[in-house]
């Protein structure tokens, strides 16, 4: 381009010097410069974006985006807002243990085997787990063709006092393992990286859409009283997308991090590359674990600037569920808005011509 010297076309960061001098060229060309009474683009977008066209196409790409994938967004929002409480959820569901009444000696692994086996005949014995505390109930594994039996033994008396199967535990670890790859593994993940951008698209549309005007911008943060109760569904909408946008960028930026993080680490090392003096912490190893920090909002099981549990940590677990619960309550308040626009006219006109 004449007048910048950005580097040769072959390296790439002068490539994306020249794409991003392109853009702002392009914004430029937008800027407050009118004849007479004629507005620009960006005048009409400051006072009345509603008659600009840009904004109706933007409007449909938030539409279409969140009728396609508002169930998985909805999905997705739900279970990362109750994983906030992940440790929690992991104490209530771990059973009391159970502790022997009796008051003779120990039973050794041997003579547990034996007890097991006889009150399970056919089955092998495949472990014994016995807890720190010895009066506790022993775990044994036994197993029959594919079949594993997992049960808790007496330590005194060698009898059958219940199943070891967790199943609290286990529909957490599920719960987890359906929100971080919806029970496919890598494909899962390289799924929810693409369910990432697409939530991250929905926001960013859904804020040029909220933009009303300069004259009407400070109503739309609130809610307002005496209005219909579609009118209200609308300004709730609004509102939350507006009050909750960085939040979700958050959520979705650390989430595509978490799907693909050899991308983000590749981009990393080409913004930093490593040098041959040795190991050295760079800026942007430190943004990388503060991005995955910020979408759990919590440091081992602590809410992220708090130094134990309490108030801070309850406090800053809170606010992320709530903020992670948002997209949740905007597909719901969506829906509402597109059947009372579309869908219901439509199903009226239907039923008329019946």
């Amino acid at each position: 381009m004449p007048g910048h010297s950005l580097g040769t076309p072959s390296d790439p960061r002068a490539q994306i010097k020249a794409v991003a001098w392109n853009l702002v060229t392009a914004c430029c060309s937008l800027l407050p410069v009118s004849s007479g009474d004629q507005l620009t683009v960006w005048q009409r977008w400051v006072r009345q974006p509603q008659k600009v066209w840009l904004r109706r196409a933007v409007f449909q790409v938030h539409l279409w985006s969140g009728i396609g994938l508002g169930l998985y967004i909805f999905f997705i929002s739900v279970t990362g807002s109750v994983l906030v409480y992940r440790n929690e959820l992991y104490v209530a569901a771990t059973p009391e243990p159970i502790i022997s009444q009796g008051s003779g000696p120990h039973l050794s692994d041997d003579a547990l085997a034996e007890a097991a086996t006889a009150l399970y005949p056919g089955y092998r014995l495949i472990r014994i787990v016995r807890a720190r505390n010895p009066d506790y109930a022993v775990e044994i594994w036994l197993g029959r063709d594919d079949e594993i039996e997992r049960r808790l033994f007496d330590p005194r008396s060698g009898m059958d006092v219940g199943s070891a199967a967790e199943t609290g535990v286990w529909l957490v670890t599920k719960l987890i393992e359906v929100h971080a790859d919806l029970l496919a593994g890598p494909t899962g993940r390289r799924v929810n990286g693409l369910g990432a951008l697409a939530a991250l698209l929905s926001a960013i549309t859904g804020l040029v859409i909220w933009w009303p005007g300069i004259k009407r911008w400070r109503r739309s943060l609130t809610l307002r009283r005496g209005v219909g109760w579609k009118r209200f569904n609308w300004d709730l909408h609004s509102t939350l997308g507006f009050w909750s946008f960085g939040f979700i960028v958050v959520f979705a930026v650390s989430g595509l991090y978490l799907c693909i993080p050899r991308e983000f680490h590749a981009l990393a090392d080409w913004l930093d590359p490593p040098t041959e003096a040795g190991p050295r912490l760079r800026f942007v190893d430190s943004a990388l674990s503060w991005l995955a920090y910020s979408h759990f909002g919590r440091i081992n099981g602590i809410g992220l600037p708090c130094s134990g549990p309490g108030l801070c940590d309850q406090t800053i677990k809170a606010i992320w569920a709530l903020f992670g619960a948002a997209p949740a309550a905007m597909f719901v308040t969506g829906t509402i808005m597109w059947w009372n626009r579309v869908l219901r006219p439509r199903w009226r006109r239907v039923v008329a011509r019946r």
